[in-house]
């Protein structure tokens, strides 16, 4: 597995990570055993890179992330979590108060004194732009109770936002083949800075793994369900924003440009790796069998006849819809 650098914290992390949204059972039931065994096959196949949340299962993703590290002493492996929606999604809550006491929290379900990475986990724009949010950050640091944060993110203009403070060490951000947008300026400042690209959704909730049609339907306490017009958070990190329809179609003719022996959700991977300036791109899994293809895709090279193809299919069939929201 090829590894890059992560941004600012100077860490090296596989292209491939894990993103474990779905391990904190919110997205359906999902035991422990389930979850710690698709830890195990995405290590086993080169991971080094996993992604949590403190709300993730309110915590139970980074406790199954604990377990886990606990049954493997001496993994070399980089934990990043998010924090920020524990509380209302409003500027007076983005303290150093209430920072402390979330990466206590984080610090406590993951068994660490020192997190990896803490990530500000989607705040309100204003949030990024007020020099007292990164104060606060700094003083975590300075305080060794994590060693580096990062900002994740919906848009491109709060992306922008967070690159420009000296202290940004990573920007998480939606990146996939139907949504083009960070291509434009967000990576290559990121690059011009030397700050990492964390790729999420990059399966556009899977949409890009051309398993769905028009017909298909998920259990109600999935986001693919209830948060199909952004009723519980912003649209975006469902199907990326694209009218599910729209999305079904769009990814059929995606499936189409993969070459044989791989698969449309391995191309929709390989497709992020091969971006410049990306460091890691973080699809989830339910299945060891889907942790393993999903790090295969590390080894399925892109070539420029692809690239064209897929921002060809991007503008005829989605930049009109996603390309100025984000």
């Amino acid at each position: 597995m090829e590894h890059r650098r992560l941004g600012r914290t100077g860490r090296e992390v596989s292209v491939v990570g894990l993103g474990t949204w779905q391990l904190g059972a919110d997205w359906g039931d999902v035991t422990t055993e389930q979850a710690l065994s698709v830890l195990e096959a995405s290590v086993e196949s080169g991971v080094t890179f996993l992604d949590t949340a403190d709300v993730y299962g309110d915590g139970r993703s980074e406790k199954v992330i604990a377990e886990f590290r606990a049954a493997h002493p001496g993994l070399d492996v980089t934990v990043a979590t998010k924090m920020g929606r524990r509380a209302e999604q409003v500027p007076q809550s983005y303290v150093l108060e209430n920072f402390r006491a979330w990466t206590d929290r984080s610090r406590a379900n993951l068994g660490v004194d020192t997190l990896d990475l803490v990530q500000l986990h989607c705040p309100p724009g204003s949030v990024l732009d007020d020099e007292a949010t990164y104060d606060a950050l700094d003083t975590l640091v300075q305080e060794e109770v994590v060693a580096a944060y990062g900002v994740s993110v919906e848009t491109c203009e709060q992306a922008l936002a967070a690159i420009a403070r000296p202290g940004t060490a990573t920007v998480q951000i939606i990146l996939n083949a139907f949504r083009l947008k960070p291509l434009d300026e967000v990576l290559p400042a990121a690059r011009e800075a030397g700050v990492g690209i964390i790729a999420r959704v990059p399966l556009a909730s899977g949409l890009l793994s051309g398993r769905y049609t028009n017909e298909t339907t998920f259990a109600p306490d999935d986001h693919r369900t209830f948060n199909r017009q952004g009723q519980a958070f912003d649209v975006g990190e469902t199907f990326s924003g694209v009218d599910f329809e729209t999305g079904v179609r769009a990814a059929t003719q995606f499936a189409e440009l993969a070459p044989e022996g791989v698969t449309p959700a391995q191309l929709a991977l390989a497709w992020v790796v091969a971006q410049e300036g990306v460091s890691t791109v973080i699809p989830g899994a339910r299945s060891p069998e889907q942790a393993r293809a999903n790090a295969a895709a590390a080894d399925v090279t892109i070539d420029d006849d692809l690239l064209a193809a897929v921002r060809d299919l991007y503008d005829r069939e989605l930049r009109a819809e996603v390309h100025p929201r984000w």
